[in-house]
């Protein structure tokens, strides 16, 4: 198609007609096959001859240059050793050339070949043709070459595939040897080229750059545009043609790397928003100490640094290793050996002090050099240095603005967490003590008496449980027993239950009976004039024989809202006992009954509280009869036997965790056991 509208050119008789004619057709093809790249759509020639001069004109529909990247010439036409050279043909043999964009979107590239000079190439002199407008490419039309870029193509390429195009249009338009553009994005990285065109290389000899432009870009990102012109055997450029165009292009090419790296900056701060959320998620599923601690080094490591320590104030104020981890396993012993202030040789000394000032009034990171470089950021909760944190340095960089800032607060979000699990473990540690007062320290040792006893709290934490139970001497032949459940957890149900427990004592102790001695616990809980703790007490009196009668131990049993105690029989019969009565703490007046019975040797008497017998699965309670069950399949062992038997049989029944405390007392008549 080409030949044929050249085909006019066939009539052209001289030599420098012929070689007009050979200029001519590579020229067009040249545009024609830049149409067929660039733009992908089909395209018009038009041929103007007259005696002066020959003009081909090439017009596609597309939208440009850009096409380039999407239609990927290199690997679809197999022209990788001549790409990017056809307007450079364009410009050396034609004696003018051009390009307009037409408002109904169409692309025109234009040449003319003189028929009066001698020869196609180089017809006009430089000089003259840039001072003639008519013969030489305009610089609007060169700048709007350069620059112009259809939105809807903006949209299908990403910033460095247009700072890529960018690059190759000016290369193209200034015949330079090559052009780049170096970005550094101020993260401790330094500058890294982004775009290149061309093959030369900054630094070579004679190659150095003739222009380098900084891209007007926001700190802390910088950029440089370089330019660098064949050396020897080529015309000259003009240098103002150079800077002009170099600076117009740095412009269009600072817009898309800002661009790019604020949608980076973007999408790095969403990630470490979440990074963030999560840290505070993983730091707030423990209470417990070593397990807030140990999450701390995991969560940095590695997105902030290659190891991570933290150490601790212990009470005498030193500095402690609680938790250490690195991204090299292998580089863990070494590590701790130089970071473990009881290890050898331990913390240098200048880490050392510089960790105790800022434990002492260091409120910002400080960057460290020994063992590596990296962070040292003070551990601060509820205006006390708890600690410090100390990150290495990633990998290839140091630590940048943004990471200090993060290691800042990750850390502050770490010191919440640790002294919220220290607060916690202090609250338990005073609990758990508590608790244990509440509890005999030991039970009677008397012969012909077996007392056992076992306490399962439903929680191990800071809430203390109102379940309780006693073994008091009355006199060297009589002791009470006593099991009871003051109503609602905590300090309260703690103070009550020690309130109970000291006024049984002591006023059983001066001689009132079991019924007196709860009417009277019964005024002390009114006068504290709250309702909601009340509480259920089963108490007896065990008393050895009077001569005559026969051997074993007498009870005296008072039921006061608690459940019935359970008769062990040493035959192996089991049954429940007492009468129930009024708990103490709920209404002015309590009415309870003391029943009277008899243990023989071998039997016992198994006190307990509801956790065994409402001990639930799924909507089945344990019951009193599966308790029945359970104490007579013990009968005839010792008392610590059966209370070991019917725990037993409460924790197979059901596998979850403990809804509420079990208290378990068991005293048994021993075979044998003795009259007065």
């Amino acid at each position: 198609m080409l030949q044929d509208a050249l085909g006019v050119l066939d009539g052209f008789d001289t030599d420098s007609d012929s070689d007009l004619t050979d200029t001519a057709v590579l020229l067009a093809s040249e545009l024609c096959e830049n149409a067929v790249l660039h733009a992908g759509t089909e395209f018009d020639v038009e041929l103007t001859v007259s005696d002066a001069a020959l003009g081909v004109a090439v017009t596609d529909h597309g939208a440009g240059p850009l096409e380039l990247h999407l239609a990927q010439p290199r690997r679809r036409y197999g022209r990788a050793a001549t790409h990017g050279r056809g307007l450079a043909l364009v410009a050396r043999l034609a004696t003018s050339w051009g390009t307009r964009h037409e408002s109904d979107g169409r692309h025109v590239t234009w040449f003319s070949l003189s028929r009066t000079s001698s020869s196609p190439a180089g017809r006009v002199a430089e000089s003259e043709a840039e001072s003639d407008p008519e013969r030489v490419w305009a610089a609007a039309d060169q700048a709007r070459w350069l620059l112009r870029v259809p939105p809807a193509l903006v949209e299908r390429l990403e910033p460095l595939e247009l700072v890529a195009e960018l690059v190759r249009r000016l290369r193209e338009l200034l015949d330079a040897e090559y052009v780049s553009v170096d970005v550094d994005e101020g993260d401790g990285s330094g500058p890294r080229e982004v775009a290149r065109d061309g093959t030369g290389r900054v630094g070579r000899a004679g190659r150095e750059p003739a222009v380098e432009v900084a891209l007007p870009v926001t700190p802390p990102l910088r950029g440089t545009l370089r330019v660098s012109h064949h050396a020897g055997g080529r015309s000259p450029v003009d240098p103002v043609r150079i800077r002009d165009f170099t600076e117009l292009v740095a412009f269009r090419i600072a817009l898309a790397v800002e661009s790019r790296w604020l949608r980076r900056v973007d999408q790095r701060r969403r990630t470490w928003m979440t990074y963030l959320a999560e840290t505070s998620e993983l730091f707030g599923q423990s209470l417990d100490v070593d397990l807030a601690v140990t999450v701390v080094p995991q969560v940095v490591v590695p997105r902030l640094g290659r190891w991570c320590a933290v150490h601790l104030v212990d009470p005498s104020g030193r500095l402690t290793l609680a938790a250490l981890t690195h991204a090299d396993e292998n580089e863990l012993p070494e590590l701790r050996a130089v970071l473990d202030p009881d290890a050898d040789p331990g913390l240098p000394p200048a880490l050392r002090a510089g960790l105790a000032e800022l434990v002492r009034d260091g409120s910002a990171p400080v960057r460290v050099a020994v063992p590596t470089d990296g962070l040292a950021v003070p551990l601060r909760a509820r205006g006390t240095t708890i600690g410090t944190l100390l990150v290495g340095r990633p990998d290839g960089r140091p630590h940048s603005p943004e990471d200090i800032v993060l290691a800042a607060d990750i850390a502050r979000r770490a010191a919440l967490a640790i002294h919220n699990a220290q607060s916690t473990a202090a609250h338990v540690a005073v609990s758990q003590a508590l608790q244990q007062a509440l509890l005999p320290r030991a039970l009677p040792v008397v012969p012909g008496i077996e007392f056992a006893a076992e306490y399962l709290p439903a929680s191990s934490g800071s809430d203390v449980g109102g379940d309780f139970y006693d073994v008091v001497t009355v006199d060297p032949s009589r002791w009470m027993v006593s099991i009871g459940d003051v109503c609602g957890k905590g300090a309260r149900a703690a103070a009550r239950t020690g309130l109970v427990r000291d006024v049984l004592r002591v006023v059983v102790r001066d001689g009132r009976s079991l019924p007196r001695a709860i009417e009277m616990l019964n005024d002390v809980m009114m006068e504290a004039a709250d309702p909601l703790q009340f509480c259920t007490l089963a108490s007896a009196i065990l008393s050895r024989p009077r001569p005559g009668e026969p051997p074993g131990l007498g009870v005296e049993l008072v039921l006061a809202g608690h459940l019935q105690p359970v008769v062990v029989r040493a035959d192996g019969t089991a049954e429940l006992v007492g009468r129930f009565g009024t708990a103490v703490g709920l209404v002015a007046t309590v009415r309870v009954v003391c029943t009277q019975h008899r243990l023989g040797p071998g039997d016992t008497l198994l006190v307990y509280t509801d956790g065994v017998t409402e001990r639930r699965r799924g909507r089945e309670h344990f019951g009193a009869d599966r308790l029945l069950r359970a104490a007579a399949a013990a009968a005839g062992g010792s008392a610590a036997q059966v209370v070991a038997g019917v725990r037993e049989a409460v924790e197979r029944f059901s596998r979850d965790p403990l809804g509420d405390d079990i208290a378990l007392l068991a005293v048994r008549a021993a075979p044998g056991t003795p009259g007065r």
